[in-house]
């Protein structure tokens, strides 16, 4: 009696893989033994960005409050301005800046970004001022029919301020959040 032939894909691929399970390469259900990627690492804005969050969701919620969350309705009414005013200060505002283009630029000190910006940048008045300058000099170029190089050479202790400030920001940033290395700053991305 003639025994069936055994296919020769079949038979082969078992062959194969027991001599590929001897060898001890991948015909098991092991994991890959490549390490996974190292995940993305995030930018300096992303790093004080995330840790603006952090700081501000947790005083948020110390003061009674749920962080608001993008794609999530907030609270009506009556709730949503007392967030808002937990978030950003309530009454009189304690600091203003008068730009080169006219307008006046204020902001409060009692508010949960407030106290973010101060634990992140140490000094919110000096960053308030530095930072409302440098994200404006491209407005004050146009007012003053300059050029944006050179309001910046005429602003470079402003400049250099803010970046000191930023340097500082990522430091306390990345220690609170634990990144994963954050790269370095690369040159001036103020305006």
């Amino acid at each position: 009696m003639r025994r069936p032939a055994l296919t020769a894909t079949p038979f082969a691929a078992l062959l194969v893989c027991g001599l590929l399970l001897t060898a001890g390469t991948a015909c098991s259900a092991a994991p890959p033994t490549t390490p996974a990627p190292a995940p993305p690492r995030l930018s300096p804005d992303d790093v004080i960005k995330a840790a603006t969050r952090r700081l501000t969701d947790d005083c948020l919620t110390r003061r009674g409050f749920t962080p608001p969350r993008p794609g999530q309705s907030g609270p009506p009414g009556v709730q949503r301005t007392r967030v808002a005013e937990a978030m950003f200060g309530a009454g009189r505002t304690e600091l203003s800046l008068r730009l080169p283009t006219g307008h006046v630029v204020r902001a409060h000190t009692d508010g949960c970004l407030a106290e973010a910006q101060r634990r992140l940048y140490g000094d919110q008045r000096r960053w308030f001022r530095t930072s409302t300058l440098v994200n404006n000099l491209a407005p004050e170029a146009a007012h003053t029919d300059r050029t944006l190089a050179e309001v910046r050479a005429d602003r470079r202790t402003e400049l250099a301020e803010w970046r000191r400030l930023r340097v500082r920001a990522l430091t306390e940033a990345t220690s609170l959040i634990g990144s994963t290395n954050p790269p370095p700053p690369k040159g001036n991305s103020a305006q």
